[in-house]
């Protein structure tokens, strides 16, 4: 875990991601991302300088086979307060809406979510576990499908419901959360969308991987234009710091 909390630290204190008396809770997919995010934040809470309170959050899509027992059970073992809340999400997006590309719609109702019960619970700023992997596809997919150069940002606010989104891991790989995962038997839930492995985004995780065999550095060059194009402003470390003082 030492490089993950490596970059994990660098990535916060770069963005000023936390301050003081911040309550932080985690989106927890059952994902490998996310679970790894978690128990991360919980190794990092003990040596941060900035005191915040952490916990975790799952929005259970309602998906037939679901079994969520590995994070009650991870959570408990981390003693960080976790809460399941449920919906109808996998009904509405492929029962009733019947989505043929359905990842927007799903991530639109899961986001919205997973804001409302932060909100209610009292937490300020949400974890996200989004990787340097995450953020080079999601240019490319705006390129690709939008005609737009786009990413996320690693800090994001909402004003209408005074609410924070970080990304402690935009420093990190998906092989480096891999390998991790692996190693600290981190625990993993199955997912069962219908829609997975069939995206847009897979499609551009396999060119990715395909022109790696040609160009090793594709992933670092991808991401050092991320943080350093000065026309796209997202990665703007200066701004962002700021944002979390408002």
């Amino acid at each position: 875990m030492q490089r993950i909390l490596g970059r994990l630290r660098k990535c916060i204190q770069e963005f000023n991601m936390l301050q003081n008396g911040d309550r932080v809770v985690v989106g927890l997919s059952g994902g490998k991302d996310s679970t790894l995010l978690l128990y991360a934040l919980s190794l990092y809470q003990r040596f941060s300088p900035q005191k915040f309170e952490l916990g975790a959050i799952t929005i259970d899509m309602g998906l037939e086979g679901m079994d969520l027992t590995p994070l009650i059970e991870f959570t408990e073992r981390l003693n960080v307060p976790y809460k399941i809340v449920q919906t109808d999400i996998a009904k509405i997006v492929f029962d009733i809406r019947k989505e043929t590309n359905p990842c927007s719609l799903c991530a639109k109702l899961r986001r919205g979510a997973l804001y409302n019960s932060a909100k209610e619970m009292g937490y300020n700023k949400i974890a996200l576990a989004h990787h340097a992997d995450d953020a080079i596809e999601t240019l490319l997919m705006s390129l690709f499908f939008e005609g737009r150069i786009s990413t996320f940002s690693p800090i994001t606010y909402f004003e209408d419901k005074d609410i924070y989104l970080i990304r402690p891991f935009v420093y990190l790989y998906e092989k480096d959360i891999r390998s991790a995962v692996k190693k600290n038997n981190v625990p993993v839930v199955k997912n069962l969308c219908p829609a997975n492995g069939k995206t847009q985004r897979q499609s551009i995780k396999d060119l990715i991987w395909q022109l790696q065999k040609t160009i090793p550095d594709i992933k670092d060059n991808m991401l050092g234009a991320i943080e350093n194009i000065e026309e796209l402003n997202i990665w703007d470390k200066e701004k962002l710091r700021s944002l979390c003082n408002k």
